[in-house]
Parts: structure tokens; sequence; C-alpha cells
């Protein structure tokens, strides 16, 4: 099967999929790394489903788990912070997404080096899929996107928040801002194809769970198990991308030797490291790689690899809480910097900042990070995006805010409808 006939099928399969209250793809777009086991994974219909509250969401997981040890697929909140520290989310929950859901599928099919498997579901399934006649991606969203915080407040809060840097309070904190619309009407299926087809992401995916959607195309690995190793890929340090070949190749160089990029990053490693050796047996925490630099479509993004052994002890879902929520999305000091952003950010996260992904029948796990992301409650026509980045003492705000646009530039793009 050549790319065109593997896209094809996928967007055919995430088509029939979508007939399903609960369903959800998750595509590596082709892009390889030594810890994904799939390209490509589509989860559609429910076997046993649990959908649980901050509060014992992630007790109620590992005994789900032990429950159903086979394929599970499913989402956890930012806000299942307030479980695992102590700390509180006050703003609207517009969106609705649940806090932390999960499900046995009764229909699954991977795709793993160009061979297309029916894991769960019919033997005939793949001749169904393949003789769906695929609709036309016609109509452009429509909508109004506004800014929750307009550019004046944004600039004042990044100050504020280097204020708290000056003071010690912190060392860095993620802030982010949302942009939204109301009223909003658009097809998540095409919208998804389209932001995918823009910006084709390795842990880019399609999520939905009774009317309310995740369309991401996210570049970033939250944390995944193999066997008795645990990955985590944060990434911190981002940089616009230049058609101009050689132009592209320089700014590549400089954003791997950028300071600033890199005392970020690394505040961020340390966090993670910090993270990791809850889970870990002792000595085993390692960073594999530092200041990695790959491209992405828009951008060169800032990526460093950190692992360890699991604690044969300690179930998979221990070791997600244990690391939740990532600490490229909060900041260092965590519960601090999970304070400030609180007090200073104008929206809700949500589903924003949190993850989505699988376990597997042998017990390993693959997750990312719910970033670069529209987010769609189809009932109450509400659709939503938040950007942000990470806030430092050598932080310029407008520079921030112009590294919020690029970053929301392709779902931009892809909700205005030109391509």
């Amino acid at each position: 099967m050549n790319s065109q006939e593997l896209i094809s099928f996928k967007q055919k399969a995430l088509q029939w999929a979508n007939q399903f209250e609960v369903c959800c793809c998750f595509d590596s777009n082709e892009y390889t790394d030594p810890y994904s086991k799939y390209d490509f994974l589509l989860a559609a219909g429910t076997e046993h489903q649990l959908n649980v509250p901050t509060g014992n969401a992630f007790k109620a997981l590992k005994t789900f788990a032990q429950a159903h040890p086979g394929w599970l697929f499913g989402l956890l909140s930012y806000d299942l912070k307030n479980e695992i520290e102590e700390l509180n989310s006050g703003k609207e929950n517009k969106l609705d997404f649940p806090d932390l859901f999960f499900f046995a599928p009764k229909y699954l099919i991977a795709v793993s080096n160009g061979r297309i498997e029916v894991l769960a579901g019919p033997s005939d399934l793949l001749e169904t899929i393949h003789g769906i006649k695929q609709h036309a991606v016609t109509s452009a969203p429509v909508l109004q996107l506004e800014p929750k915080m307009d550019r004046v407040t944004y600039l004042a809060k990044v100050n504020e928040l280097r204020d708290h840097i000056a003071r010690g309070d912190i060392y860095e904190v993620n802030f982010c801002q949302e942009f939204f619309a109301e009223n909003a009407a658009i097809d998540p299926y095409e919208v998804y194809l389209n932001l995918n087809k823009l910006s084709p992401t390795p842990f880019s995916g399609f999520f939905k769970v009774d009317h309310k959607y995740i369309l991401s195309a996210s570049p970033e690995r939250f944390l995944c198990k193999r066997g008795n190793v645990l990955t985590s890929q944060p990434i911190k340090g981002t940089a616009k991308r230049s058609p101009d070949v050689q132009e592209d190749e320089q700014i590549k160089i400089a954003l791997k030797n950028n300071i600033k990029e890199q005392a970020e990053n690394v505040m961020i490693v340390d966090l993670v490291r910090n993270d990791l050796t809850k889970s870990a047996v002792s000595g085993t925490v390692k960073v594999k790689e530092l200041f990695g630099i790959y491209s992405f479509p828009q951008l060169h993004q800032m990526i460093s690899t950190i692992s360890c052994q699991l604690k044969p002890e300690l179930h998979p879902v221990e070791a997600i809480e244990n690391a939740f929520p990532m600490g490229s999305m909060t900041g260092a000091p965590k519960v601090r910097a999970m304070e400030l952003i609180e007090d200073t950010e104008c929206s809700r996260r949500g589903i924003y900042s949190g993850a989505f992904g699988y376990f597997d029948p042998e017990g390993d796990f693959d997750f990312n990070v719910v970033i670069r992301s529209i987010l769609y409650n189809e009932q109450k026509k509400y659709l939503s995006f938040q950007v942000g980045g990470a806030i430092t003492f050598a932080s310029s705000a407008e520079a921030e805010y112009e590294e919020c646009m690029l970053k929301a530039s392709a779902m931009i793009k892809t909700l205005k409808g030109s391509h």
C-alpha cells in the first residue's frame, strides 16, 4: 500500500468510525521514533467505558484497567491536578469534556509498517471501510474567532508572572490564552482532515466522546511505557520555519544554540526527571537526548528525551499519575506554577494540556500532550483552542505573544478555510 492509498484508507476508516458516539484515531503521519509501536490506531464503539470526575479518578482508572486488561483508549483532563495536589479549577467549564474517560473498544484497527490489521471486530470490517464512498471535504467552517484576553492584557499578565519570577516564587511557568467561537458550525471530521493535512504531526489524533471532539495536531509525547521503560519527551523551544532551505537550516542551528530556549528546556527536563524518579528503579533516570531539534511543517521544536526503568511493583496508571500534569505545560516548582496558572489565565484548561492515548494488552501505553488542538462541543456549538509558552525572567512579553500566534497559525488557517 503506497502513501496515498494509506492516507485514503485512514480517512475512510475515520469517516466510518465517526458514526459511533465514541471513537478515536491516533496518527503518527509517517513520523518514526524508537518508542512508537503503531503508525495508526482507530478505535470505535464501546464494550466497556469509564467516565469519572476529579476526586478518585486515577484510582478508578487503575481498577478499570485491572478489570479490562486488553486495549483501552482514553483522555485525561488537566483538571486531574486537583486530586494529585491541593489545587482547584474555578473558571467555567464551557467545553464540558469529562475529567477522565476511557473505553474498551468494540472495533479496533491498527496499522504498522504499512500493514493493516483488524484487532477487534468482524473479519469483513476492512472490506466495509474500503467500500465507503469518501464524502468530499466541502464546507468551510462558519465561525467568528475571538481571543479570551486581548493583547494588552496578555502582555500585562506576562510581566506580572515575570515579577513572580523576580521575587523567587517560581523559575518558569507555562502561560496560555484561549481563542474561542460561540455558535460555531463545523464538521469535526472535515476540520480534522484539513488540520492534519496542513500540519501533520507525530501525535495527531481525533477523539470523540458524546458530541465533544478533540481535533489534534499535537507534536508532543507526554509519556510512554515500553516493557519496563518509561519515556517522556517534553517540548520547550520554538522557532518559525523558513521556505528558504539554507535560511531554515540556520534557524535550526540558532534554536539549538539559543541560551534562553536551552534554559527553558533544561528547567523542564529537571522537573520531568523529578516526576519520573517517583516511579523509577533507583538510579535509572537518564536524559537520553538534551536539546534535540525536530522539524514540523510550521515550526522547529527543541525536544529532550528522559527515560527510566519502572519499579516492578507500580501499576502503569500510577506511573502516569506520578508525572501528571506534564512538566512542559506547568512550570517549576510545579505546584506553585499551577497555582499561578489558575490565578493568571482567563480560561479553564480542561482537556487542553491534558493527554489522550491508549493502553495495550501487554500493559504498555502511549499518551500525547493535548496542544495545537481544536476543541469542540457540538451541542453547545462552542469551539476553542488554546496556545501558550514558557515564561522565564528572560522572556519578552511581545515575543511570547508572537510565539503564541505562530503556534496558533495552522489552527487559524484551518478554521478560516484557507489552505
